[in-house]
Protein backbone atom coordinates (compact mmCIF):
# COMPACT_ATOMS: atom_id res chain seq x y z
CA UNK A 1 0.00 0.00 0.00
CA UNK A 2 1.87 3.45 -1.03
CA UNK A 3 2.24 6.12 1.23
CA UNK A 4 -0.09 9.08 0.56
CA UNK A 5 1.55 12.17 -0.87
CA UNK A 6 -0.20 14.09 1.98
CA UNK A 7 1.74 12.33 4.84
CA UNK A 8 4.74 12.52 3.16
CA UNK A 9 4.45 16.72 2.43
CA UNK A 10 3.23 16.90 6.00
CA UNK A 11 6.29 14.89 7.40
CA UNK A 12 8.48 16.86 5.45
CA UNK A 13 6.98 20.06 7.01
CA UNK A 14 6.90 18.66 10.68
CA UNK A 15 10.48 17.92 10.49
CA UNK A 16 12.01 21.32 8.80
CA UNK A 17 9.73 22.94 11.86
CA UNK A 18 11.42 20.55 14.37
CA UNK A 19 15.04 21.48 12.64
CA UNK A 20 13.87 25.61 12.39
CA UNK A 21 13.21 25.54 16.14
CA UNK A 22 16.27 23.80 17.24
CA UNK A 23 18.74 26.42 15.44
CA UNK A 24 16.28 29.31 16.62
CA UNK A 25 17.29 27.79 19.77
CA UNK A 26 20.85 27.86 19.20
CA UNK A 27 20.92 31.45 18.15
CA UNK A 28 19.39 32.25 20.80
CA UNK A 29 21.49 30.75 23.59
CA UNK A 30 24.30 31.92 22.03
CA UNK A 31 22.73 35.89 21.81
CA UNK A 32 22.24 35.69 25.18
CA UNK A 33 25.37 34.05 26.41
CA UNK A 34 23.89 30.69 27.90
CA UNK A 35 26.11 28.37 25.65
CA UNK A 36 29.00 30.25 26.85
CA UNK A 37 27.93 29.39 30.46
CA UNK A 38 27.02 25.92 29.93
CA UNK A 39 29.86 24.66 27.69
CA UNK A 40 32.58 26.56 30.03
CA UNK A 41 35.51 24.14 30.27
CA UNK A 42 36.34 23.14 33.84
CA UNK A 43 38.95 20.80 32.67
CA UNK A 44 41.66 20.80 29.89
CA UNK A 45 44.44 19.12 29.20
CA UNK A 46 47.77 21.94 29.03
CA UNK A 47 50.40 19.19 28.13
CA UNK A 48 51.55 15.78 27.76
CA UNK A 49 55.01 14.11 28.16
CA UNK A 50 55.26 10.54 27.17
CA UNK A 51 57.52 8.89 29.46
CA UNK A 52 57.43 5.41 27.90
CA UNK A 53 55.20 3.22 25.79
CA UNK A 54 52.68 2.63 28.35
CA UNK A 55 52.82 5.88 30.64
CA UNK A 56 52.75 9.51 29.88
CA UNK A 57 52.52 12.11 32.50
CA UNK A 58 49.69 15.11 31.81
CA UNK A 59 49.26 18.81 33.08
CA UNK A 60 45.22 19.34 33.33
CA UNK A 61 43.90 22.74 34.33
CA UNK A 62 40.66 21.78 36.56
CA UNK A 63 38.99 25.14 38.18
CA UNK A 64 42.08 27.46 37.26
CA UNK A 65 45.00 25.23 39.10
CA UNK A 66 47.08 23.29 37.31
CA UNK A 67 47.41 19.31 38.24
CA UNK A 68 50.30 16.81 37.41
CA UNK A 69 48.77 13.48 36.45
CA UNK A 70 51.01 10.44 35.64
CA UNK A 71 48.22 8.07 33.85
CA UNK A 72 49.23 4.42 31.87
CA UNK A 73 50.34 1.18 33.37
CA UNK A 74 48.36 -0.27 36.18
CA UNK A 75 47.31 2.42 37.50
CA UNK A 76 46.88 6.63 37.66
CA UNK A 77 48.37 8.36 39.53
CA UNK A 78 47.75 12.15 41.10
CA UNK A 79 51.22 13.31 41.54
CA UNK A 80 50.42 16.49 42.99
CA UNK A 81 48.64 20.08 42.33
CA UNK A 82 51.80 22.53 40.54
CA UNK A 83 52.20 25.92 42.19
CA UNK A 84 50.77 29.03 40.59
CA UNK A 85 53.04 31.38 39.19
CA UNK A 86 52.36 34.27 37.73
CA UNK A 87 53.80 33.20 34.10
CA UNK A 88 51.27 30.36 33.63
CA UNK A 89 48.42 31.21 31.92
Amino acid sequence: MPIPTLSIVTAVAALAGVIGLVLLAGRAARATGFARLASSQRLVLRDSLVLDRARSLRIVRCDGRDLLLLVGGGTDLVVGWLPETEART
